[in-house]
């Protein structure tokens, strides 16, 4: 079956993985996602509902957006996806706009631009919640019209709110399924803990999410996470059946060495 793409860049996005994901997600009438972000998981299975949350309100204000108004969304996107509007100059002229703006139909349109034009389709915000992803230099930045659109219509089956993910799952009820992409355990003891929106995500928040998911087993809700194969997530999800999937990954800032990479599906099943 054919695999649709989401139409933000996102680090970690879902998309290799979607097969497996798809082999090990229970049935139910409704999947949860605490940490939805582009999308992937959501684009590609069948559930009669969705509600898709996390912490990052420019995406969530994003897809409420495109949910309700993809043409004019789409028409008003697109004008920033030419040859003038991806250069240096221009790209930190709209960074600066976007930074400055409390439009949230404006903010919408600029975050879509600055995800395809904006360094590796990052997503990242300094302390003071200023996005500041350097300009990416591509030749031509492509600009997914049939990918918003897709997403648009699929998101007629969904909720989108902005929240922390210990909300969302605590808030799941009975017959739900519970599809958590937290940010990843490093792979080593050295490497840092991912920077996700303005907070960083903790060992301790790991750990609690492992226990929200032990805990929603109780109330018939099925959870599956997925993470870094390590002793540490090991040892947070050993209440769930590990399946292991293997993953391309960046893992040095050589970008050519694209080494594949253990990851962890923990099924709590209901």
């Amino acid at each position: 079956m054919k695999k649709n793409r989401a139409f933000l860049k996102w680090a970690g996005g879902k998309y290799p993985l979607l097969d497996d994901i798809k082999t090990h997600l229970p049935e139910g009438e409704c999947l949860v996602e605490p940490f939805v972000g582009a999308g992937s998981v959501f684009l590609n299975t069948h559930y009669d509902r969705y509600i898709l949350a996390d912490i990052n309100t420019d995406l969530i204000n994003l897809y409420r957006i495109v949910q309700t108004q993809a043409d004019a969304y789409v028409a008003e996107a697109r004008k920033l996806f030419t040859p003038e509007c991806n250069a240096a100059e221009h790209y930190y002229r709209m960074r600066e706009t976007f930074n400055q703006s409390s439009d949230p139909f404006q903010r919408a349109v600029l975050f879509l631009y600055l995800n395809r034009h904006g360094y590796n389709g990052l997503c990242r915000y300094n302390l003071k919640g200023a996005f500041n992803v350097p300009f990416g230099r591509y030749r031509k930045p492509y600009f997914p019209e049939a990918e918003l659109y897709w997403f648009a219509e699929r998101a007629q089956k969904a909720t989108f709110l902005c929240q922390s993910y210990d909300v969302s799952m605590t808030n799941a009820t009975s017959g739900q399924v519970v599809y958590c992409d937290p940010p990843y355990a490093p792979l080593s003891n050295t490497a840092n803990f991912t920077a996700y929106h303005t907070n960083s995500f903790t060992q301790q928040q790991q750990q609690q999410l492992a226990q929200l998911a032990e805990s929603l087993v109780a109330r018939g809700v099925s959870v599956l996470i997925s993470n870094h194969d390590t002793l540490l997530t090991r040892e947070w999800y050993q209440a769930a059946t590990l399946n292991v999937v293997q993953v391309r990954r960046n893992i040095s800032r050589n970008g050519g060495a694209r080494n594949k990479v253990d990851e962890l599906l923990a099924l709590y099943k209901a």
